[in-house]
């Protein structure tokens, strides 16, 4: 009880934490449910995102486990994290950093590490992985700026930085930082494409479409092919000379042999 006595009155006792103050909670949960309604298209009242979207839940219960942690009390922030990867399949430890309007989409096996740091307006699709790469107790996990989109399946490892407004394609492994506005995909990621795209009052914008992500190895097959076709018709156009040479030195043959055939008959 003292515990929880902590958490709800006001306290000095680290300075550097805010206390938890309901009234300023219910503007963001409000926020949080706008923001499932403009990039889920699925989402039809609030009160389906309020009790069948585990990403909306993950994030909850992310804010209040935070709030433990800020507050020293790291044990009973690991079990609410850890009850809210129970019930959401959503495992965001409570040492992270996350942004405002961070969506979660299905959710199911993403995993966001202790010293994650996670911008405002970020998007992330199931599977993803924010990972260490470090057993030493130092910032190994990677920086997600405003506006990012991790696609399903991405692993974004070590402390490395993703720059705003970029996009990391499925499947992706990213161990570099990139900078903004990159699109990345590959194993390992790679730069394929760098775009910055705005609206007309120059808001950026968040793109969610992954058809148009360049495939790098279609690419690379692609380039090959037209470098073999290349080759078969050089080929082809040198066997046509070599046929004709031959062609010709069958015909000289030939007339030496007349010659040869006539000098004998005049020598006898």
């Amino acid at each position: 009880m003292e515990e929880l006595g902590l958490i709800l009155r006001p306290t000095t006792q680290y300075s550097n934490t805010p206390p938890l103050q309901a009234f300023t909670m219910w503007p963001r949960l409000k926020e949080d449910i706008q923001t499932v309604f403009e990039r889920d298209p699925a989402a039809r009242s609030t009160w389906e995102v309020a009790i069948a979207y585990p990403g909306f839940h993950a994030i909850l219960i992310y804010r209040f486990a935070h709030s433990l942690w800020q507050r020293k009390l790291t044990t009973l922030a690991r079990f609410v994290s850890h009850i809210g990867r129970f019930l959401t399949g959503i495992e965001i430890h409570p040492g992270a950093t996350i942004g405002r309007r961070c969506f979660i989409d299905h959710g199911m096996g993403v995993v966001i590490g202790e010293t994650s740091e996670i911008g405002d307006d970020v998007t992330i699709y199931q599977g993803v992985t924010l990972g260490g790469t470090s057993t030493e107790p130092i910032k190994r996990h990677p920086t997600i700026e405003d506006s990012v989109t991790l696609f399903s399946g991405a692993a974004v490892l070590g402390p490395v930085t993703v720059g705003r407004h970029s996009r990391v394609g499925a499947g992706s492994v990213l161990v570099t930082s990139v900078p903004a506005h990159s699109t990345v995909v590959g194993i390992p990621g790679r730069v394929v494409k760098r775009e910055a795209r705005h609206t007309a009052a120059g808001k950026a914008i968040i793109d969610l479409n992954s058809a148009d992500l360049p495939d790098l190895v279609a690419k690379a097959i692609g380039g090959l092919a037209d470098y073999v076709e290349k080759l078969e018709r050089r080929v082809d156009e040198l066997s046509d000379r070599q046929g004709g040479l031959e062609e010709k030195t069958n015909e000289e043959s030939e007339e030496l042999n007349r010659i040869k055939e006539i000098l004998k008959n005049t020598g006898s």
